[in-house]
């Protein structure tokens, strides 16, 4: 072989190695632009990700947030009716109150499966409102209030503006309805205030009736 055609060899060589090195690169770099990311399958949150309280029990008057996974159309705030029912589109009416969040969540997904693939349903409390209380007598401002923050019969005196001039501060009680009938629990502010038997600062039921004679 001359030298020139040896010349020649080796360029084309040197050519050839380095296509093949190019290919390489191009082909390795498409393989991991088309890998996919690692998420669910349905592209939904999962379980895990949904933020309900399984403890809270659903009453009337609450407002409820339901949002249905990419169905705008039958997300929505709604408030609990007095019959304890809600009402959605393609579900109809749905019993809540009584049922905590999750419950109401399985409920509703059960309804629309009928409609769509694997629904995804998450049930929030926005406003709770079906929590009450309800002071009456010697009071500045006696009638019903919304229970929130572990709130107890001081508090509740204090939400209610305080005594009227002869309410006897002594002899206050709370009414409680529990599973064997209805309970008294004596309140006597003056010793409460006084930082003795505190005890009787108990927090407050739903349901509870403080009375101020």
């Amino acid at each position: 072989m001359t030298t020139k055609l040896c010349c020649e060899w080796i360029q084309r060589m040197a050519v050839l190695l380095v296509g093949v090195v190019l290919v390489g690169v191009l082909v390795g770099s498409a393989v991991a632009q088309a890998a996919p990311a690692t998420v669910p399958a349905s592209g939904a949150p999962t379980s895990a990700d949904k933020p309900h309280d399984d403890s809270f029990v659903i009453g009337n008057d609450d407002v409820l947030a339901i949002n249905v996974w990419k169905e705008p159309d039958i997300s929505r705030s709604i408030p609990v009716r007095s019959d304890g029912k809600i009402s959605l589109p393609l579900v109809g009416e749905v019993q809540a109150a009584g049922l905590t969040p999750l419950k109401l969540e399985k409920d509703i997904a059960e309804k629309l499966k009928s409609f769509i693939s694997e629904p995804e349903v998450t049930v929030m409390v926005q406003q709770v409102n079906s929590q009450k209380f309800n002071i009456l007598g010697q009071v500045n401002k006696p009638g019903s209030y919304v229970i929130a923050n572990s709130l107890t019969v001081l508090d509740a005196l204090a939400l209610a503006g305080g005594f009227r001039d002869f309410a006897k501060k002594k002899s206050i009680y709370v009414l409680r309805h529990g599973a064997s009938g209805e309970v008294r629990l004596p309140f006597n502010y003056k010793e409460v205030s006084e930082g003795k038997n505190m005890a009787q600062n108990v927090k407050l039921q739903p349901g509870d009736t403080i009375i101020v004679p």
